[in-house]
C-alpha cells in the first residue's frame, strides 16, 4: 500500500556550484535517502562555457555530479548507479580513464551509451544515483 508520507520526503537539491537545468527540470531530486541526479552536462557554472575536449568534458561533467552530492550531503561513494551517455562511443576509453579518477573506491554500476545526439551539441552527459 502506498504510504501517503512518502510524498514528503521528496526534496529538490539545486546548488549553484552546478550549471542550471537547460529544460523544465531539477538538477536533483532526493526521495527517502535516494538521489536521481539528472544528466550532467559539460557546462562550467562560473562562465557557462561548454567544454569541448572530451577529457576537460568528462572531467567538467563528473565535477557538476560532485557539486550537487555535496549540496546534498553526500559523495562519489555514495553513486550507485551511473549513465553515461556518449556523442562518440570512440570517446569510451577517454571517459574510463577520468571518470576512474573520481569514483576511486567501490565502482558503481553503470551503462554507456552512443547517443544520436546530446542537448547544446556536448560529447558527455552522465547521470547518476546515490544512497545515503
Amino acid at each position: 500500500m502506498f504510504n501517503q508520507m512518502n510524498i514528503h520526503m521528496k526534496k529538490v537539491i539545486a546548488t549553484p556550484d552546478a550549471p542550471k537545468a537547460v529544460g523544465p527540470y531539477s538538477q536533483a531530486i532526493e526521495v527517502n535517502g535516494t538521489l536521481y541526479i539528472s544528466g550532467q552536462i559539460p557546462v562550467n557554472p562560473v562562465d557557462g562555457k561548454v567544454q569541448e575536449d572530451i577529457v576537460a568534458a568528462a572531467h567538467q561533467s563528473l565535477k557538476n555530479i560532485g557539486a550537487i552530492l555535496k549540496e546534498a550531503g553526500m559523495s562519489y561513494d555514495n553513486v550507485v548507479k551511473t549513465t553515461v551517455l556518449l556523442a562518440d562511443i570512440a570517446d569510451f576509453k577517454a571517459v574510463n580513464e577520468v571518470y576512474a579518477e573520481y569514483f576511486t573506491g567501490d565502482k558503481p554500476a553503470r551503462a554507456c551509451y552512443q547517443a544520436a545526439a546530446l542537448p547544446l551539441g556536448v560529447k558527455v552527459e552522465i547521470e547518476a544515483i546515490a544512497v545515503r
